[in-house]
């Protein structure tokens, strides 16, 4: 696993003009654990952190998707599939769906509109109030 992830990462690095790997494809290789969550009253599935996750944490990563409409504060939603199969409508899982923490939030922003927006990895195994993924100091690069 861990060769398969190095190995998918220098790949996703080289595979980019700039080197900026695209998140999705970090993502999907990222396994989920159970952990119990007194305030959820159960256990959620959160990525487990592996030794190579923490080497690539706070590295600058790309993603291109879908806003979903649910802001966080300073934070949208992306989504690797459109909002009808989206993470919470039933057509992915949760590596499928990513914080952007961008400010200032992009305005008039449709369902499923196209984004490609690129900031600072941030996995998140134990906040309940952010998603497993974020993406810190984000821009937006193209709408």
């Amino acid at each position: 696993m861990r060769v398969k992830l190095l190995i998918l990462f220098l790949l996703t690095f080289a595979s980019y003009q700039d080197n900026t790997p695209e998140g999705w494809h970090i993502f999907s290789e990222v396994e989920f654990v159970p952990k119990f969550f007194e305030e959820a009253g159960g256990h959620l599935a959160v990525p487990k952190v592996t030794e190579e996750l923490k080497l690539i944490e706070g590295t600058e990563v790309e993603l291109s998707g879908f806003y979903i409409p649910l802001e966080l504060d300073s934070s949208i939603m992306l989504s690797a599939l459109p909002y009808s199969s989206c993470f919470f409508c039933g057509g992915g899982g949760p590596e499928t769906v990513a914080e952007v923490q961008v400010f200032p939030l992009p305005k008039k922003l449709a369902p499923d509109a196209f984004l490609r927006v690129r900031g600072k990895l941030k996995f998140n195994d134990s906040d309940l109030t952010h998603l497993n993924f974020i993406l810190e100091d984000a821009s937006v690069i193209k709408r």
